[in-house]
């Protein structure tokens, strides 16, 4: 682990088994390690889920600690965590006049039976005058992640306590010296693909126009592959379209991919696509995949697909579904959109350049859901209009959306 890094937890160990932390220090100060269980606004409301030297255990057990040499060990039974815990902070200050710039070493450990350690180590030259340092965090964004914050903290276990919203204290709170990581801007992360940094500027202008600046969501991108987008394959029509969209996951989601489906007779979730592997999302023998896939439209099949991935979702997610048209299955359709009402899940179709878009067209009148869900609107020509006015349009009816589950508890 390095300052910044992100990762989904799961990658690196087993969800269902016991986690261990180690964290050890050497130095000249009494050093004191604690863990706070926070809920989403980043504040300890419940202060039993205050592990430290007074307190060694959670109230079901879920997270315990125990002292090693030089430091402490934490057993994580994140199964078990209660839903309004949404972060564990792990942090470690100086109960004395010393200064975290002192230290000779901090070593961080997070490991399981079975599993490759993840490691970080910092040292006093990593920090200064500080009395504490933020050092990671595990926390839920639809599933558990591992975050390194290796951030300062002018004050000690009494200033933590009270910066995380805890129980009063004499001293006055002090703000952390070192910031934690800020989002990176879209414009930065672009730069890994320069082909694609001129649709920023119009994005950005949507989205601060919209006040999405900060939405942290899921992005999936539905594309027909249907014997009548034969034309819009060989055109770049497609390709283009993937280009568009992955610069809305690469701001909404921490991990910058896009889930992908085509669909035809039958469906296939592919590889999710990124800044690195773009340019090969639509395969060079898409010929052979529509073949496989069947010609006719079948919409229900991927929008299950699509359901079954975002069911469970505990942040938002932004569906972008292209088709040029042929669409029948209005029953089904509508008994698919409105169950998923239910869920935080927007659609967003947009017809490209077809014709017979049946249920679609008639989305505002659909009567019967639980929030509005979804919302559809056709271009002639996908490649010729303006990116200003696309991401307007795809953009459109999220925000409202947005604020319509919220108001409901539904993320």
């Amino acid at each position: 682990m390095v300052k910044g890094w992100k990762d989904k937890l799961e990658n690196h160990v087993n969800l269902n088994e016991n986690i261990f932390v180690d964290m050890k220090v050497k130095g000249n100060a009494e050093y004191d390690f604690c863990c706070f269980g926070v809920d989403e606004n980043g504040k300890l409301s419940d202060d039993r889920y205050m592990i430290f030297y007074n307190q060694k255990v959670s109230p079901k057990g879920e997270v315990s600690v125990e002292y090693i040499a030089d430091g402490v060990r934490y057993t994580l039974n994140l199964p078990t965590i209660p839903d309004f815990i949404n972060r564990l902070v792990f942090t470690v200050s100086i109960d004395g006049t010393q200064t975290m710039g002192e230290m000779n070493s901090l070593d961080t450990k997070v490991y399981q039976s079975g599993a490759k350690d993840i490691e970080m180590t910092l040292g006093g030259n990593d920090f200064s005058k500080e009395k504490a340092v933020i050092v990671m965090e595990i926390y839920r964004k639809d599933v558990w992640r591992i975050g390194c914050v290796a951030s300062g903290f002018d004050g000690g276990l009494s200033s933590l306590l009270k910066y995380f919203g805890g129980e009063e204290v004499s001293e006055p709170i002090q703000e952390p010296v070192v910031e934690k990581p800020v989002k990176v801007s879209l414009e930065k992360k672009m730069e890994k693909a320069p082909e694609l940094v001129s649709l920023v500027k119009p994005l950005v202008f949507e989205l601060k126009k919209k006040n999405l600046e900060t939405t942290v969501a899921r992005v999936g991108l539905v594309l027909d592959i249907s014997g009548s987008m034969v034309p819009r394959f060989k055109n770049g029509t497609v390709q283009s379209i993937v280009n568009k969209t992955l610069p809305l996951a690469v701001q909404f989601d921490d991990d910058g991919e896009l889930d992908f489906w085509f669909y035809g007779t039958t469906a296939r979730k592919m590889n999710s696509v990124n800044l690195k592997n773009y340019t090969s999302a639509v395969p060079e023998d898409w010929k052979h995949l529509m073949l496989d896939l069947g010609g006719r439209n079948n919409e229900p099949i991927v929008m299950r697909m699509v359901v079954d991935e975002y069911k469970d979702t505990k942040i938002p997610a932004y569906v972008l579904f292209i088709t040029d048209g042929g669409v029948n299955q209005k029953r089904e359709i509508q008994n698919i959109i409105t169950e998923a009402s239910h869920l935080p899940i927007f659609w967003q179709f947009v017809g490209v350049g077809g014709k017979n878009y049946g249920i679609l067209e008639k989305l505002d009148t659909m009567t019967g859901r639980y929030v509005d869900n979804a919302g559809f609107f056709a271009l002639d020509d996908f490649k010729k209009v303006s990116n200003e006015e696309l991401y307007a349009r795809l953009l459109e009816e999220f925000p409202s959306w947005l604020e319509e589950i919220k108001k409901k508890g539904m993320v």
